[in-house]
């Protein structure tokens, strides 16, 4: 029975070939750049140099990681991380579901069409084409926008010399860039509805804000949920190349996160400490995954919807 049953299997992908050749490359690629790479995470637990290799560096335990949360910028660094995420998620997160809302109720199809691809094309633009743009727009002497701030102030503004703006500079950006691609996933949900609903509704004499509180969002909140839960599991994920961007020393106060501390003390310094940046690397990776556990049990109590 277990031959006859292993012949079908052979026979169906020996049929279907060029799919699972195909399929070839996606599994290259995962084991190549996700799998492979966690060898070279046990350098956290040594004291790595490249001489002796990864085998004959020896064994340190924690010790990097007790360097690294006795440190006096541990608190500091964790701080910066955790408002940036939580200040980006707080705002792109709902501004997504509102414009997707939004377009749902849009009834000429052309004006939903140029919203859509306005919205959408931010998101294609690379992160350092788009800090590029934002320095060009907020230069004090020849930028639109940092022109217009100056005269306002009387003074030569330069917002990104400033650490109080250091946060809103990386979020309303982020916001921009991301909130039409962000909506796309809820666009789908809600184009599933069933259009008797809103015409019982519509009958029933609900208005559009409570077609949208009693039909639309309840249709969300699961895709909703399973989407603050990956995102909340990436609490400590900044969007490095952004930050290192904008960063300067004069707002490094605020502009100083995980991400770029780790690629500072790993390969930036004088004296790269491989160990040490890995450690940091691995800290924040078991962190956001305790932090997916937690958030999505949380889910599983409050609702009916989780990832698992």
């Amino acid at each position: 029975m277990m031959k006859t049953s292993t012949k079908k299997q052979l026979s169906k992908i020996a049929r279907a070939y060029q799919l699972y050749l195909m399929l070839l490359i996606p599994v290259a690629m995962v084991f190549i750049f996700c799998y492979y790479p966690m060898y070279g995470a046990q350098i956290a637990f040594k004291k790595y140099n490249i001489v002796d290799g990864v085998f004959g560096s020896p064994w340190v335990g924690l010790m990097w990681l007790e360097n690294f949360v006795s440190g006096k910028m541990f608190l500091e660094l964790l701080g910066n991380t955790l408002i940036l995420n939580l200040y980006s998620l707080s705002m792109g997160f709902p501004l997504s579901i509102i414009l997707a809302i939004s377009l749902n109720y849009l009834t000429s199809v052309a004006y939903k069409k140029v919203i859509q691809m306005v919205s959408y094309a931010p998101y294609f633009i690379s992160v350092v084409v788009m800090v590029g743009i934002m320095y060009s727009l907020f230069n004090p002497l020849y930028g639109v926008l940092g022109q217009v701030l100056s005269k306002i102030a009387g003074y030569p503004v330069d917002i990104f010399l400033s650490e109080s703006s250091f946060r809103h500079i990386f979020v309303w950006s982020g916001v921009w860039q991301g909130v039409g691609y962000g909506s796309i996933m809820y666009i789908s949900v809600l184009a599933s509805v069933s259009p008797e609903l809103h015409e019982a509704a519509i009958i029933d004499g609900a208005t559009i804000m409570k077609r949208i509180i009693h039909i639309d969002i309840p249709t969300l909140m699961p895709t909703v949920v399973v989407m603050m839960i990956l995102n909340t599991g990436g609490l400590l994920n900044t969007g490095f190349e952004k930050v290192l961007l904008l960063q300067n020393s004069l707002n490094l106060s605020t502009s100083e996160v995980i991400d770029t501390y780790s690629y500072k003390v790993g390969l930036a310094s004088s004296m790269p400490n491989y160990s040490s940046g890995t450690m940091i690397g691995l800290f924040k990776s078991i962190v956001c995954f305790v932090l997916l556990l937690i958030v999505n049990k949380v889910a599983q109590k409050i609702s009916d919807s989780s990832l698992w």
